[in-house]
C-alpha cells in the first residue's frame, strides 16, 4: 500500500493548535509503516488525493491503566453503599467467571469503546492469570493472549502489564479469589510471563499488583524482570490509606519507601494512583523519576481520595492518565478531571493548561507503557490520531485556536468522529470499522458473565 494523506482541519501540534495541516502516513509493507512520514502547514484546502478529517485532530490517547474485565461492574456497583473493600468483592465475583473466551469477548468490545474514544494505546494491568483454584490453563498465558488478540480486533495497541499477585496481604497467603491471580512466587512469575511475545500492536510490560500482593523479598525480582528487559513497570501504589498502615505495622515505612528500598522506582516505573503520600514519598517519587498515572474517575468512583498530583509533578513524576475500572471511558473526562480535583482542594483555578493535560493523554501516557514513538503529530511518530468533531452541542462556539482548551473542558469521548491507528482508520464517522456493533458487543459479553 502506498502513502495515505490526510488533510486536518485543525491539528494540535503539541504547543498550539495550527488550522490547514496535511499529515502523510506510510501505509503497510512501506519503509515506514504505519509512521508519519510528513507534516505540513498551511495548507488551507485539502490537495488532490487527500482525505479530509473536519473537527480538531490531536495523537491518539493513551489509556495508561485499564482492568477489562471491571467493565462488567458498569452501574452494578452503585446500588447501595460502601467501600473500596466491599465494591473489591463483588470485582471478585466477575473475575472468577472469566474464561480465556469470555475475557476474549469483553476485552474485544471494552477495547472497541475506547478506540470509539479515540484511545489508540491501552495499558492492560492484567493479573487474572489462571483457572479458578489456581490451576494453569494448558497455555499457562492463555488470559494474557486472549487480551492481546482482543486488541488487535479491536484495532488498537496494547502493552500488557503482567503483573505479579501473590499474596493477600502482609505475611497472609492469597485468598479463595486470589489463587487465580498468583504464580506461588516472583520466580515462578518471571518464568511465565517470559513467554509471552510481544508483536506489532503488543508490547509485553510488568506489574507490581501492591505491595501487599507481593512480599517485600520478591519485590526485586520483577523489578529486575523489567530492567533487563528495559520493559515498563508499574504498580498500584497508596490507593488505602489502610494499605499504608498495614505496610507500617509490618515494615516500619511507607509503601513508597519499601519500594524505593527494594530498588522499584526509577524512570520506567509507574506508580498508579498515588494518592496518600508523606512530603518523603512525593520526593521519592519524584527524585527517582517514577511516573504517577491518575484515574480520577475511579478514585472518586471508589471513594479513594484525591492524589497529590501537582506536587508529584513539580517533584519531576511525569503525569498520566487511565480509566482503570471503567466506570466511564473517557480520557477527556479524566484529564478534566484532575484539574477540577485540585480546584476543590486548593480552592484556586489554573494548575494545568490545557496543552499540560493533553500532553499527560497522549505522549505522556504512551511514554508509560513504552510506546515512546508514539503521542505525538510529527514524522517518524507513529500515525496514531483522533479526530473530535468541533460542532457538537458541546463543542460548538469556541474559536478553533482555543481547541485544546475545547477539547480537554468541553468535549467528551462521544464527540470523537475518527480513530486512525497505524495509518489505518479504526473509527470513521464514529463508527467502529472491525467491530460494527460494539454497544452489542459490550452488552452480550457483559451478561455472559452475570452467571
Amino acid at each position: 500500500m502506498t502513502e495515505t494523506t490526510y488533510w486536518l482541519e485543525h491539528a494540535w501540534l503539541g504547543a498550539d493548535v495550527e488550522s490547514g495541516v496535511t499529515l502523510t502516513a506510510d501505509g503497510p509493507g512501506g519503509p515506514r509503516a504505519g509512521r508519519i512520514t510528513a507534516v505540513r502547514t498551511g495548507t488551507p484546502a485539502p490537495p488532490p488525493g487527500a482525505e479530509p478529517l473536519r473537527g480538531l485532530t490531536l495523537p491518539g490517547l493513551a489509556n495508561a491503566h485499564s482492568h477489562a474485565f471491571h467493565r462488567a461492574l458498569r452501574a452494578t456497583v452503585q446500588v447501595g453503599s460502601g467501600t473500596f473493600w466491599t465494591w473489591r468483592e463483588v470485582m471478585y465475583q466477575v473475575a472468577h467467571r472469566l474464561t480465556p473466551d469470555s475475557y476474549h469477548a469483553l476485552a474485544r468490545a471494552v477495547y472497541a469503546e475506547m478506540a470509539l474514544a479515540g484511545i489508540t494505546a491501552v495499558g492492560e494491568f492484567h493479573y487474572v492469570h489462571h483457572a479458578p483454584g489456581g490451576t494453569p490453563y494448558a497455555d499457562p498465558n492463555a488470559m494474557g493472549e486472549a487480551l492481546i488478540a482482543a486488541a488487535a480486533e479491536a484495532g488498537i495497541r496494547i502493552t500488557l502489564l503482567d503483573t505479579a499477585y501473590l499474596s493477600s496481604g502482609f505475611g497472609q497467603a492469597p485468598d479463595r479469589h486470589q489463587l487465580r491471580f498468583s504464580d506461588g512466587t516472583a520466580d515462578a512469575w518471571a518464568e511465565r510471563c517470559s513467554a509471552l511475545k510481544e508483536r506489532d500492536h503488543a508490547r509485553i510490560g510488568a506489574a507490581i499488583h501492591s505491595v501487599r500482593a507481593v512480599p517485600a523479598g520478591q519485590l526485586a525480582t520483577v523489578a529486575r524482570w523489567a530492567e533487563e528487559r528495559r520493559a515498563p513497570l508499574h504498580v498500584h501504589l497508596s490507593e488505602q490509606t489502610a494499605e499504608n498502615d498495614a505496610c507500617a505495622q509490618a515494615h516500619g515505612r511507607t509503601p513508597t519507601r519499601l519500594l524505593a528500598d527494594h530498588g522499584v522506582l526509577g524512570p520506567r516505573t509507574t506508580g498508579v494512583h498515588n494518592t496518600h503520600l508523606t512530603d518523603t514519598d512525593i520526593a521519592l517519587i519524584g527524585g527517582s523519576g517514577t511516573g504517577t498515572c491518575m484515574c480520577p474517575t475511579t478514585e472518586r468512583d471508589l471513594a479513594d481520595g484525591i492524589g497529590p498530583a501537582v506536587a508529584l509533578q513539580r517533584a519531576g513524576s511525569p503525569l498520566c492518565l487511565g480509566s482503570d475500572s471503567h466506570a466511564v471511558i473517557d480520557l477527556f473526562e479524566e484529564a478534566r478531571a484532575m484539574e477540577l480535583n485540585e480546584r476543590l482542594r486548593s480552592r484556586t483555578r489554573g494548575h494545568w493548561t490545557a496543552a499540560a493535560l493533553l500532553r499527560a493523554a497522549t505522549a505522556d501516557g504512551h511514554a508509560a507503557l513504552g510506546w515512546d514513538e508514539a503521542g505525538t503529530l510529527e514524522p517518524g511518530a507513529l500515525a496514531d490520531f483522533t479526530t473530535i468533531a468541533l460542532d457538537s452541542v458541546r463543542t460548538a462556539g469556541p474559536l478553533p485556536r482555543l481547541g485544546a482548551e475545547t477539547a480537554v473542558f468541553a468535549a467528551s469521548a462521544a464527540d470523537v468522529s475518527h480513530t486512525v491507528v497505524g495509518g489505518r482508520h479504526v473509527v470513521r464517522d464514529g463508527a467502529h470499522a472491525l467491530v460494527p456493533d460494539v454497544p452489542t458487543a459490550l452488552a452480550e459479553a457483559v451478561a455472559a458473565l452475570r452467571g
